[in-house]
C-alpha cells in the first residue's frame, strides 16, 4: 500500500470526510496554493523541528502566511534552541521526505515521540490543508476530524499562541 493509500484507508476507517485536490508535485505551500486557489480552507504550514540534542521532536501546524518565531516556540516547549530537523530524522520519525511533511506522517511514528502543536488561530470549523503523504494531492480536513485521527493513533496535541 502506498503512503497515500495508507492515509486514505485510515481516514475511511474512521469515517473522516475530506475534500481532495490533485495537482502536479509541489514542494512548497506557495506552489500548492496555486492549485487550490478559491477552495475554502486554511492553508497550513507543517514544520518538523527538533532540539539541539535531537532527542525531542515537534510537529507544528500554523497558518501558511506566518513565520514561526523559533525562539518563542523554543520557550513554549521548554528548550533553549529548536531547529528544523534533518532529512534523515524526518524520514526516521515520520517516514517522509522534505516537501511532504503533514499530520499524516504520524501514521509512521511508531515510537509516539513526536509532540504535536497547532497554532490557535487555525483551530476552528474551517478545514485545514495537508498533503496525504504524497505531494501531488492536497486534502482539506476539519479540525474535529483531525482530532479523531490523532486520538485513534494515541497522539496528544496542544493548541498554542505563536
Amino acid at each position: 500500500m502506498s503512503p497515500y493509500e495508507q492515509v486514505i484507508a485510515e481516514l475511511e476507517k474512521l469515517n473522516i470526510s475530506y475534500d481532495m485536490v490533485e495537482h502536479p508535485a509541489v514542494y512548497t505551500t506557495d506552489k500548492a496554493d496555486e492549485y487550490i486557489k478559491g477552495k475554502a480552507g486554511i492553508r497550513t504550514k507543517s514544520l518538523f523541528l527538533t532540539n539541539r540534542k535531537k532527542n525531542a521532536f515537534y510537529l507544528v501546524f500554523m497558518d501558511d502566511d506566518k513565520r514561526l518565531d523559533m525562539k518563542h516556540f523554543a520557550e513554549i516547549v521548554g528548550e533553549k534552541h529548536v531547529k528544523f530537523a534533518a532529512e534523515e530524522l524526518l524520514m526516521e520519525k515520520l517516514g517522509l521526505k522534505p516537501g511532504f511533511v503533514s499530520i499524516f506522517g504520524l501514521l509512521n511514528n511508531k515510537e509516539k515521540d513526536v509532540q504535536v502543536y497547532f497554532e490557535k488561530e487555525i483551530v476552528g470549523d474551517v478545514p485545514l490543508t495537508f498533503h496525504p503523504n504524497d505531494n501531488t494531492k492536497t486534502l482539506f480536513v476539519k479540525m474535529d476530524d483531525l482530532v479523531k485521527f490523532m486520538n485513534d493513533l494515541g497522539v496528544d496535541y496542544q493548541v498554542i499562541a505563536l
